[in-house]
C-alpha cells in the first residue's frame, strides 16, 4: 500500500483566512464607500475632500461636505453661534449672502487678522458685538466650506435654541436620528458593512472549528493505521514547539529593536511635552466665574485687570475690586464671604496661576493689547465661556512666532512706518507686512 504523506493544516486555515478577510474588505468598499461622521465633531485637519471646491471659493451641497460640516459646526462653533438666532455671535444664516468665501476663510482662521488689517465689514461687525473677538481655527479651507455648506442647508429652518447652541430642529441629527437622506443614508451603509462583516467573521470561525475537528479526526483514525511508515508517524505526531520560535536570533534581535524604537518614541515625547501646561486648569480658592462676569454680566476685561492696557503684566484684581459690586450683590454667598474673610484678615487671595511663561521669555502686554490692538480671546480663547479658565493656547515659541509672521501690521496713519512699508512691499511682491517684517522673530526681541 501506497504510502499515507500528511500536511500541515496551517495552510489550508491560512488561506481561508486571507479569503474571508479579501471578502470583507471588498464588500466594505463597495457597501461602505461614504465616510462617516462622528457626531462628537471632527478634528481640524480631517477633512479634505473638498479642497478644490474650497480654493475655487465654492460651497457644495453634497450629503457628505454637510454632514461634515455639521460635526464641524458642533464641535467649534456651536457654543458661540447658531445658523438662525443670535447667541454669543451672529446668526450664521445667509452668510454667503453677505461675504464671499474669500472673506470667509480667511476670517474663520484668523479673524483678529482681518480686523487689524481695517476692513470695514470686520470692524463693524467686531464693534457691534462689544469688541469679543473670535478665536482663531486651525480648519483648512475645505473643513471651512463644509461647515458653509451645513450653514446654508439649514438657512430658514426652525432654530428653538437649546443647551449648547444646538437646535430643536437639528437635534435629531446630534441623536444620530435622520429623516434617510444625506447622513442618515451613510449611517445605514455602514450599519450595513457592520452586519457582513461580523457574519463573515462568525463563518470564519465556525468553518475553523469545523476542520480543527476534522483534522482531529483524521489524526485518530491514522493512529489506528498499521501501514504507516516512520516518516508518516514523525509528520502525524508533530508538535510546534514555541520554545525555538523565541530563542530565535532574529525574534530576539527584532524584539529589541521594537523595545528600543518605544523606549526612544516614549521619551521624547516626555521630553518634548516639558514646560507645556496647555489645558491645564486648576481649582481656584474661590469659585469664580468668567462666563457669568465677562460673559453673561459683559463686564470688560480691564475692569478686573487693570493693568492689561498699561503694563508688562495684566494684574490679578485684588479684593477691592471684587468688592466694588459685592459689597451689595450676594453678600451671604458663601464665595463671597470668602473675599470678606480674606479682607478681614488683611490677606490677599490665592488666586492659583494659570498662564506662565519662563522666566527667559519676555512678554509685554500692553505691547499686544494698546499698540497691536490684540483680543483677550486670541491667546486665552473664549474667555468668557469658561466657568472655570484654563490655558486654551500653547503659549509655546513656534505658536508665538507663527502668530508674528501671520499677523499684519495696521500702520494707516502711523508716518513711522510709511518708509518701511515702501521699502517691504518693494522687495516682496505684495507679501502683508507682518509683525516678523518689522523684526518681530528677532531673537533678541523676547530673549536678552
Amino acid at each position: 500500500m501506497n504510502s499515507i504523506r500528511l500536511r500541515p493544516l496551517s495552510h489550508l486555515f491560512f488561506a481561508l483566512f486571507l479569503t474571508f478577510a479579501a471578502v470583507g474588505n471588498t464588500s466594505a468598499q463597495q457597501v461602505g464607500a461614504a465616510p462617516a461622521v462622528s457626531k462628537e465633531g471632527v478634528t481640524p485637519g480631517a477633512t479634505a475632500a473638498a479642497a478644490p471646491a474650497a480654493a475655487a471659493g465654492a460651497t457644495t451641497g453634497d450629503a457628505a461636505a454637510i454632514s461634515a460640516g455639521d460635526a464641524l459646526f458642533k464641535g467649534n462653533c456651536a457654543q458661540c453661534h447658531a445658523v438662525n438666532e443670535v447667541v454669543v455671535g451672529p446668526a450664521l444664516g445667509g452668510i454667503t449672502k453677505r461675504r464671499p468665501m474669500s472673506w470667509i476663510l480667511p476670517w474663520v482662521k484668523n479673524s483678529s487678522k482681518v480686523v487689524a488689517s481695517g476692513d470695514e465689514y470686520a470692524v463693524k461687525l467686531f464693534n457691534q458685538y462689544q469688541k469679543q473677538q473670535m478665536p482663531s481655527f486651525q480648519l483648512s479651507d475645505a473643513e471651512i466650506t463644509s461647515i458653509v455648506s451645513y450653514i446654508t442647508s439649514e438657512e430658514g429652518k426652525g432654530s428653538a435654541q437649546t443647551a449648547g447652541g444646538v437646535t430643536t430642529d437639528n437635534q435629531s441629527k446630534v441623536d444620530g436620528k435622520t429623516d434617510g437622506g444625506g447622513a442618515g443614508a451613510t449611517a445605514g451603509a455602514g450599519q450595513y458593512v457592520d452586519i457582513l462583516l461580523i457574519v463573515l467573521v462568525v463563518v470564519l470561525i465556525v468553518l475553523v472549528v469545523t476542520l480543527v475537528i476534522i483534522a482531529n479526526i483524521m489524526k485518530d483514525v491514522l493512529r489506528g493505521r498499521k501501514d504507516l511508515d516512520g516518516r508518516d508517524v514523525e509528520v502525524l505526531e508533530q508538535r510546534f514547539d514555541f520554545s525555538k520560535l523565541y530563542k530565535a536570533p532574529a525574534v530576539r534581535w527584532i524584539a529589541g529593536v521594537v523595545f528600543v524604537l518605544v523606549v526612544l518614541y516614549e521619551s521624547v515625547q516626555g521630553v518634548m511635552a516639558i514646560g507645556l501646561s496647555q489645558g491645564y486648569q486648576p481649582t481656584q480658592p474661590i469659585a469664580f466665574s468668567h462666563k457669568l462676569h465677562a460673559g453673561e454680566n459683559q463686564i470688560n476685561c480691564s475692569y478686573c485687570h487693570t493693568s492689561v492696557y498699561k503694563s508688562k503684566s495684566a494684574n490679578i484684581p485684588s479684593a477691592n475690586i471684587c468688592m466694588n459690586c459685592h459689597s451689595q450683590i450676594k453678600t451671604e454667598s458663601p464665595e463671597i464671604k470668602k473675599i470678606y474673610r480674606a479682607i478681614e484678615r488683611k490677606q490677599p487671595i490665592q488666586w492659583v496661576r494659570i498662564h506662565n511663561l519662563p522666566d527667559l521669555a519676555y512678554f509685554n502686554h500692553s505691547q499686544h493689547t494698546q499698540v497691536g490692538g490684540i483680543e483677550c480671546q486670541t491667546c486665552h480663547g473664549p474667555i468668557q465661556n469658561m466657568e472655570v479658565v484654563y490655558q486654551y493656547s500653547a503659549l509655546t515659541m513656534g505658536w508665538c512666532i507663527n502668530c508674528h509672521r501671520e499677523t499684519p501690521l495696521n500702520t494707516k496713519g502711523n508716518g513711522y512706518y510709511d518708509n518701511l512699508v515702501k521699502l517691504h512691499d518693494a522687495s516682496n511682491n505684495g507679501v502683508p507686512f507682518t509683525v516678523s517684517s518689522n523684526g518681530g522673530t528677532e531673537c533678541s526681541k523676547c530673549h536678552y
